[in-house]
């Protein structure tokens, strides 16, 4: 499914749409003429949001850990526009985590990858049934790929975004296809979700805006993976990444063997090497 398949004037609902990568891809979505939703918590934040990107926008303070509470966003979308054409799953927290340490695990599985499960299943049915050109575009992470150590409950939960919205997608393109699943990756992007005590963005990152119209671009195209660069870090540095970690498997090195001593020069290396 491309851009230009979806029906004129789309309904576009977004999680975590009242800042960073959500309010850039709900702005990006208006431009071209959508219905918007955006969906998140704190009033204050939404209206303001909504006042951003100007229009009739409709907001839900919503928690998308709860299912119930997304049942009933769900239903409030079809009586005000017939259903929703566009899902962007995007709502995340990174409070941080350990591996042995329980703190902060079940809030960000709830959030990350269960709010992404929730807002998939919750929202296709009715898509499934109108039978009109749709996209569900769940926000993953490199993170979810390359699985770098210091902050393992994150990476679980993005790993199972990715694994859920390629199963998603092989299921809409059997069953469905008129809709379509996208996995969003975006890179380093300026946020609150990123900036931690940061006031001003660094050079290496992108904005959240750069962010929407990468992916605006990537949807064009049609594409299932959008894996986004950023200032720093290029496709070709993020496919040898990803490349070196599926290798991990395949030659049977220790996990993780990016960052384990012994690997340190063969993965300098392997980045230098053309071929």
């Amino acid at each position: 499914m491309r851009l230009s398949d979806l029906p004129e004037n789309p309904t576009v609902v977004v999680t975590g749409g009242a800042a960073g990568i959500g309010l850039a891809a709900a702005k990006a979505f208006a431009a071209r003429g959508a219905n918007i939703c955006i969906v998140d918590l704190g009033a204050d934040r939404l209206a303001a949001a909504a006042a951003d990107i100007g229009g009739d926008v409709m907001v839900s303070e919503t928690d998308v850990s709860d299912r119930t509470a997304l049942e009933a966003l769900e239903a409030a979308v079809a009586a005000r526009f017939g259903g929703a054409d566009v899902v962007i799953n995007n709502a995340g927290i990174q409070p941080g985590s350990d591996t042995l340490d329980p703190t902060n695990w079940q809030r960000i599985m709830n959030v990350n990858l269960w709010g992404i499960i929730h807002g998939s299943q919750v929202f296709a049915p009715r898509m499934i049934e109108r039978r009109r050109n749709g996209m569900i575009i769940n926000t993953g992470s490199k993170q979810g790929i390359t699985t770098p150590p210091g902050d393992p409950a994150y990476n679980v939960a993005k790993s199972g975004v990715k694994t859920f919205t390629e199963a998603l997608e092989h299921e809409f393109r059997n069953t469905a296809p008129y809709l379509s699943a996208h996995l969003l990756i975006p890179g380093f992007v300026f946020t609150d979700l990123t900036k931690g005590e940061r006031t001003e963005k660094p050079a290496g990152a992108w904005t959240p805006d750069q962010t929407a119209a990468f992916m605006m671009e990537s949807l064009d195209k049609g594409d299932f993976y959008i894996l986004c660069p950023d200032n720093d870090v290029p496709r070709a540095l993020d496919e040898k990444r990803i490349h070196w970690a599926a290798h991990d498997i395949i030659e049977n090195r220790p996990p993780l063997s990016r960052w384990h001593p012994d690997f340190g020069e063969a993965f300098a290396k392997f980045l230098d090497d053309e071929t």
